[in-house]
């Protein structure tokens, strides 16, 4: 699929997706969110890419979905989900790679669940982040429902959502909502930096880690301690544990595969 309305690069292993449609704030249309999902496929699929970062173009990272598409005649809002927002935080969760977001701007709505969905998110002080969806008259989706009370807590998570105020960068790394705040001139040398971090760790060992914190959500400590074991076994026959154990006894920096 030609992209018109995003950007994407592949170098050093990561995979960078740029959301580009800045006239807008980088709000998402049904072209620009089929362009991402079909990123986010290619990424899956390509073994030299062993992180991703996910990014806006301009001044904002992604202001929500694009309204005047949503209301066009015929246009219905489960739709736009089933065939947009849900696709996407599904493909991020699922992605056996770390995903890592750099805010630059406003998140709001959408724009901010997803920042959520990622694995590693950083924000530039100056950014803010807003469930939006209030202001509207419909209730959070992208995961908003699910990812923020499991950061911030019911009690925050319900006020976010109903009063909507603006949080800062600041805020939302204090509250635990995102990995870290950073100055605007810094964020992405941080987060590019972080990204190729990622790409050269044991990336198949991040993958069975990411695995194992999604299906804690649905486990009781039983479970936990089931799913444990069996990515432990999984991870303990991988190249990248041979060689980790190996680099540590020779007393040299390893090299890993993400195999």
């Amino acid at each position: 699929m030609p992209y018109s309305k995003i950007h994407f690069s592949i170098a050093d292993g990561v995979a960078v997706i740029t959301l580009a449609r800045p006239d807008k704030l980088n709000s998402f249309d049904r072209q620009m969110a089929l362009e991402t999902i079909d990123a986010l496929d290619q990424v899956k699929e390509d073994a030299s890419v062993r992180a991703v970062l996910l990014t806006g173009e301009g001044r904002a990272f992604c202001a929500g979905q694009d309204l005047a598409e949503a209301i066009e005649p015929g246009t219905r809002i489960e739709e736009i989900l089933t065939a947009q927002y849900n696709p996407i935080v599904r493909r991020i969760r699922n992605l056996p790679k770390p995903v890592v977001a750099a805010v630059n701007g406003v998140a709001a709505g959408a724009g901010a669940n997803i920042a959520y969905a990622c694995d590693l998110t950083l924000a530039a002080e100056s950014a803010n982040f807003i469930q939006s969806f209030i202001h509207i008259g419909l209730i959070p989706d992208s995961a908003g429902t699910f990812t923020l009370p499991r950061l911030v807590g019911m009690q925050r998570a319900f006020g976010q959502m109903i009063l909507a105020p603006k949080v800062s960068a600041r805020e939302a790394e204090a509250l635990g909502m995102i990995w870290k705040a950073v100055p605007d001139d810094e964020l992405m040398n941080e987060a590019m930096a972080l990204a190729q971090k990622l790409a050269t760790m044991p990336t198949k060992a991040i993958a069975l880690t990411k695995e194992a914190l999604n299906r804690s959500l649905h486990n009781d400590l039983d479970g936990q301690l089931d799913v444990e074991l069996e990515l432990q076994a999984l991870a303990g026959t991988s190249h990248d544990y041979n060689e980790g154990v190996k680099a540590f006894l020779e007393k040299r920096k390893p090299a890993y595969r993400g195999e």
